[in-house]
């Protein structure tokens, strides 16, 4: 069973070693997956959307290699919240092999970290379909 909070265009979302990763929230996924339901008004992020890494400090070597994207492979879980047929990122879904932060040259590098979502007035989640 899908567990944890929707994630969308409003949450910080990190690498492991504190670059931040920027979502465009459902503006960026493959053939706009996403870019139509909105969490407090922005756009959920789905495991279609590949979101940009910036400031990672990470070096192997003393030879930086930061990371520059996190990715998400399609989840096999039937009971996923699904937009359009793909799974929507939730709180619960980046530890393991779930999500992953990459190099430039597509090394893995750890999972991401989501710090923080956003909520509505009350501790609730407005949710609205265009």
């Amino acid at each position: 069973m899908a567990d944890g909070h929707i994630v969308h265009g409003g949450a910080l979302i990190s690498c492991p070693h504190g670059g931040r990763a920027i979502s465009a929230g459902g503006a960026g996924t493959r053939a706009g997956v996403g870019a139509e339901v909105l969490i407090d008004g922005a756009s959920v992020v789905t495991a279609a959307e590949v979101i940009t890494v910036s400031g990672c400090p990470h070096s192997v070597d003393r030879r930086p290699r930061p990371c520059t994207t996190i990715r998400w492979p399609p989840d096999a879980d039937d009971h996923a919240v699904r937009v359009d047929g793909v799974p929507v990122l939730l709180t619960g879904s980046t530890g393991g092999a779930t999500g992953m932060c990459f190099s430039a040259d597509l090394v893995p590098q750890g999972p991401p970290v989501i710090a923080s979502v956003h909520r509505g007035r009350g501790g609730r989640q407005g949710v609205s379909s265009r």
